[in-house]
């Protein structure tokens, strides 16, 4: 199984002006009727002689978010939604434990399915667990602050 390709951070400030000015030209695109269309242009500002790119909006905003994330620098992680994950590579992208992603599925908290005696999680999955415990959470500190106050405690 192939793992996700990690794109790497832009390297310069340079990069990430460029990635900064490309955004807001897609960004102005998007709000326009003509935004599925993209002319590309030289290093020096010219129209090329290729053809323009025709493009669905939904790539569009795709692609302004991976600018987004470049302009700031960001790593990127490009994986497919139904990509399964081991839990190694599941636990490495909760920056928890494998144990402790093996203790949450044993616990039903986190599905699974085996491939052959191998455990695979798919992507979504993941994601759907991460947003319950940020979710739980919020929820603890919420009733945390609210016992607080309740009792006339200040921070």
């Amino acid at each position: 199984m192939k793992s996700p390709d990690l794109l790497a951070p832009v390297a310069s400030e340079e990069e990430a002006e460029m990635a900064k000015v490309a955004l807001r030209c897609l960004t102005t695109a998007l709000d326009h009727s003509n935004a599925p269309r993209i002319v590309l242009v030289d290093e020096n500002g010219e129209q090329t002689d290729a053809p323009a790119l025709i493009l669905p909006p939904q790539a569009l905003r795709f692609f302004a978010e991976m600018l987004k994330r470049m302009a700031q620098q960001q790593p990127i992680v490009l994986m497919p939604q139904k990509h399964e994950l081991t839990t190694q590579e599941a636990a490495a992208f909760l920056n928890v434990s494998r144990p402790f992603v093996i203790k949450e599925i044993e616990a039903g908290r986190l599905k699974c399915h085996k491939v052959n005696r191998h455990r695979r999680i798919e992507f979504a999955e993941l994601k759907r667990y991460e947003a319950a415990q940020q979710k739980s959470t919020e929820d603890a500190l919420q009733n945390l602050t609210a016992m607080s106050e309740s009792l006339g405690m200040e921070f």
